[in-house]
């Protein structure tokens, strides 16, 4: 052998063939398991039958291990994929609680900047609600909705709309409602809603 071979190759060398040699010695030949057959009262001529269902069910074992291994992998990416959908909504929600009105005011359609308190009927004027809000997310669409309240209680005006995708931090926004000659006189009120909480409430006189 004209290889040198080192100290840890010849432990190697060593160890793998006294793996070999254990593995022969274990082995039995097909004579002797016949002959321990015929000892137990056993037909031998069943030893080809039982080889064959020997080998089918390790082959079985095999591949039951190979798919609780696959079912596994299934099973973790799903979970995966679970957790980092709920942590991406419960972000997205985080970033939308955080969003609040800073200025709330009642105009019409011409804005002078001001904050109307009285409305007239007979004007048949297009109300607008603005508001102001602060913390909007950038390059989202908020869904806002607008309730018009009469005297009653009644909601008699329900908006609902998506904004533009929000490039400022600050956003105007608003919605509107037609105060006409059928509208009930007395105090009214308009509130803001995103996804269902409450942004913002102003009350006016409509008379």
């Amino acid at each position: 052998m004209a290889q040198q071979l080192t100290t840890e190759q010849l432990k190697q060398i060593v160890a793998e063939v006294g793996r070999l040699q254990a593995r022969r010695e274990a082995e039995i030949a097909p004579e002797q398991v016949q002959q321990i057959l015929q000892e137990l009262g056993l037909a031998p001529e069943l030893l080809d039958e039982a080889l064959v269902q020997i080998h089918r069910r390790q082959a079985l074992e095999v591949q039951q291990k190979r798919n609780r291994t696959i079912a596994i992998g299934v099973f973790a990416t799903v979970v995966v994929v679970i957790a980092s959908t709920v942590f991406s909504i419960q972000q997205h929600n985080s970033v939308l609680a955080r969003v609040s009105t800073q200025r709330n005011r009642i105009t019409l359609t011409q804005d002078d900047g001001g904050d109307l308190k009285n409305i007239s009927r007979q004007n048949n004027s297009e109300v607008f609600y603005r508001v102001t809000l602060k913390d909007a997310p950038l390059g989202e669409k908020l869904n806002l909705s607008c309730n018009w309240v009469d005297p009653s209680g009644q909601i008699v005006k329900e908006n609902r709309y998506q904004t533009r995708e929000i490039d400022k931090a600050i956003w105007d926004t608003h919605c509107r409602h037609i105060i006409s000659s059928a509208s009930s006189p007395g105090q009214w009120k308009v509130r803001m809603f995103l996804q269902g909480r409450q942004l913002s409430e102003t009350n006016f006189e409509v008379k």
